[in-house]
Formats: C-alpha cells, sequence, structure tokens
C-alpha cells in the first residue's frame, strides 16, 4: 500500500502540468513509448490516435530497417535524436533518458519466469524482458518524487503477449507481473481477444494488459471491447460479440488474379508452392492423420471466414495459412507480403503515401515480421478505449 506521504504527494500534485508536457499536449493527445516495437504496429494505431512517439526500441535489424523506413515521417524526432534504442537491455542506456511519456507500449517476449527465480526466487523478473519494463517504470516513478513532478509518472501501460501467458507456469508467470505492476501502483486488466472479431478474417488470439495508475487516474475499471462491429464501434458485450462483430473472409485480404499475376511477373517469383512442398504436405497430413490427431496444412478459400494465426515461421512452407487454387487447376499458393500485411490490418492499400505502410524488405523478412506483429485494428480498438476511459 503506498504510503500517506506518497499519496498526498500525488494528490497535491496531480493537477499541475509543466509547460512541456502542456505544448506537447497541445499538439497531440497523449505520448507513448513503444518497446519490443517490430514493425510498429502500435505506432500506427497510436499515431491515427492522436499520439506522438517520443521513444522507440527493437532489436532485430531487419524490423529495424522496416520501422525507420515507415514511422520517419511521423516521428523523426525519435531517429535524429537518438530515441530509436537497438537493446534495451544494454547497461549502457540510461532509462531515464528515456523521454518522458502517458502511454507504455509493449509487445514483450515472454520467457519462464520460473527459470530467472530459481535462484532469485520466484516473483523476482531479472532474467526476463519484462523486468525491462519494470524498470523503466520504476525509474520514472522516481524521478517524479525526486523532482516533486506528478507529470514524469506513465499514466497506462498497454502490453500483448501470447494468449497462453495467463496459464503459464500454473498462472505464476501472469500473477508475477500483475503483482509487480500493483507494487509499482497500478491497477491491472487483462482480456484475451480475437483478430477475427476485430474487421480481420484471422483467428490469433493475444493476450491484453491494460494498467493505470491509480493515484493519477480515477478509474474504478477497464471495459475491453470484445470486437468491433459494422460501423467500427467497439462491442462491449461479449455474449453479443459474434452476433454483432463485423462480418469478414479471407477474400477481403487477397490480391485478385490480375493483381498477383503483376507482381509475380515483376518479382520473378511464383507463390504457387512447389509439387515437392506440396507432395510433403499430403504425406504429412495423411500421417498425422493415421496417428489420429489433426496436423498439417490448413487451405483457406475466398469465403473461407478467416485464417489460422501466421506466425513467424511462415516463410519456411506457408503451411498454417495456404489459399486453395484449385478452380484454376493449380496447386494451393502461400499469402503474398501484401496480403500477409492486410491479414493484419498494416494499411499497405492507402493511396495517400504519407499514411501508407511499405514493405522495403525480402519476401522472408515480411513474413516473420508480419508472423511477430500484433494486430493494428486489435490495436486501434483497445488504443481509443484507453484514451476515453483513462486518459481523458
Amino acid at each position: 500500500m503506498p504510503s500517506k506521504a506518497v499519496k498526498l504527494f500525488y494528490h497535491t500534485k496531480k493537477i499541475y502540468v509543466n509547460k512541456k508536457r502542456k505544448q506537447e499536449q497541445a499538439a497531440n493527445k497523449f505520448t507513448f513509448i513503444d518497446l519490443f516495437a517490430g514493425i510498429g504496429g502500435f505506432h500506427i494505431a497510436m499515431h491515427h490516435l492522436g499520439g506522438k512517439c517520443v521513444f522507440a526500441s527493437e532489436i532485430d535489424k531487419f524490423a529495424r530497417i522496416t520501422y525507420e523506413h515507415n514511422y520517419k515521417k511521423w516521428s523523426p524526432e525519435i531517429f535524429e535524436n537518438g530515441d530509436f534504442n537497438q537493446d534495451i537491455t544494454d547497461p549502457r542506456l540510461d532509462y531515464n533518458s528515456i523521454p518522458n511519456f502517458d502511454v507504455l507500449c509493449a509487445g514483450f517476449p515472454c520467457q519462464p519466469f520460473s527459470h530467472a527465480g530459481l535462484k532469485k526466487g520466484f516473483g523476482d523478473t531479472r532474467g526476463t524482458l519484462f523486468f525491462n519494463i519494470e524498470e523503466i517504470v520504476r525509474q520514472k516513478l522516481r524521478a517524479a518524487k525526486k523532482q516533486n513532478d506528478v507529470t514524469l509518472v506513465p499514466r497506462v501501460l498497454f502490453l500483448e503477449n501470447v494468449k497462453g501467458l495467463k496459464n503459464h507456469d500454473k498462472g505464476r508467470t501472469f500473477a508475477t507481473i500483475k503483482a509487480k505492476l500493483e507494487e509499482l501502483g497500478y491497477e491491472v486488466r487483462a482480456e484475451v481477444l480475437n483478430s477475427k472479431h476485430f474487421g480481420v478474417p484471422q483467428n490469433r488470439e493475444r493476450i491484453f494488459i491494460v494498467a493505470w495508475h491509480k493515484q493519477l487516474v480515477k478509474a474504478q475499471d477497464f471495459n475491453f471491447p470484445w470486437g468491433i462491429d459494422k460501423k467500427d464501434s467497439p462491442i462491449f458485450d461479449k455474449e453479443e460479440r459474434d452476433k454483432l462483430c463485423k462480418p469478414v473472409s479471407v477474400g477481403d485480404i487477397l490480391l485478385d488474379d490480375d493483381e498477383l499475376t503483376k507482381l509475380e511477373s515483376e518479382s520473378g517469383r511464383t507463390y504457387t508452392i512447389s509439387e515437392r512442398l506440396w507432395a510433403g504436405h499430403l504425406r504429412r497430413r495423411k500421417e498425422h492423420g493415421e496417428k489420429g490427431n489433426g496436423f498439417g496444412y490448413s487451405l483457406f478459400k475466398d469465403d473461407s471466414p478467416y485464417t489460422s494465426t501466421i506466425s513467424a515461421r511462415y516463410y519456411k512452407d506457408g503451411s498454417e495459412i495456404l489459399i486453395d487454387q484449385s478452380l484454376s487447376n493449380k496447386r494451393p499458393r502461400k499469402l503474398h507480403p501484401i496480403e500477409a500485411a492486410r491479414l493484419q490490418g498494416y494499411p499497405v492499400d492507402v493511396k495517400n503515401k504519407k499514411e501508407r505502410f511499405e514493405i522495403p524488405v525480402s519476401d522472408v523478412q515480411a513474413y516473420k515480421q508480419f508472423g511477430n506483429s500484433v494486430s493494428v485494428p486489435v490495436i486501434e480498438a483497445l488504443a481509443k478505449e484507453i484514451i476515453n476511459q483513462l486518459l481523458k
């Protein structure tokens, strides 16, 4: 429990906003940082809602290429001022040098906390990447107290991870995360949401964690949207979600035959899988069937309601999402990277170049990047509610 002195500090200081923050808020609704940023699914959503990115971090060199290519036009300062960090775990990085922010965004990797805790005792997050999130917030809180400036306190933490995080290690991993955030003064809520309910035809379940500082944000709860309807409005009734959510089908994200043919001609490659690979898929499907399990490739048509979850390994054989071409007497094909981008809700079709997402890397890297990404429409729907419920 916070001490009386800490409570008094936040109570007396929360009504004041320093001159710099006022200037930022005049131009933007809020500021955010983008940790474990990948190719910026959080960045797109937050930018579209009036957010300003003041710091980002991504270690993969190819993802960094895609990130800078797309967001230098929106957030030139982070690239010019050295605020596009390569390794958030680098001991030479002073977390106090990270610009102040309202919202911390992170699709952080999940490592087993139990292994890190063998020597230090369970409940210690050192040795995991969540520790870096925790430490950034902790240092901002220390700076706020030292400088007697409540505007340095991050108001909201917005995190994403795999669905299994909630039950990982018999629930102890999530319990540790929740306890650490509560220790820092945050109220924590989490739900598992599915991309297929947010306007993209992909069966992708992920856990989303929203936490707000209890002394700065007086919300009693956070109402998660379970999907969006035909008008892109949030659906808050889980029981009504399947009936009301925006209808989608795999055909929504597919290139038409002429577009695909043109792209294949320009690149000198085909996305139709080889005879050898197709034979391997058929053989493995048969072997798995004989063993009584359902493993094997997954085939989809235009009218399929959604695909399987695209993964970072999609570039290897495309087995989780193959597009049926039997009507054209062809073997199945893999998704084109443009289709993979659409499947994750990236704005690759926007005519305005300043708003359009572009793919500056090879197909292999693009598949890895989209497979590792968040689904943009889910992030945007949640971010809207964070603004409405927690930041106003």
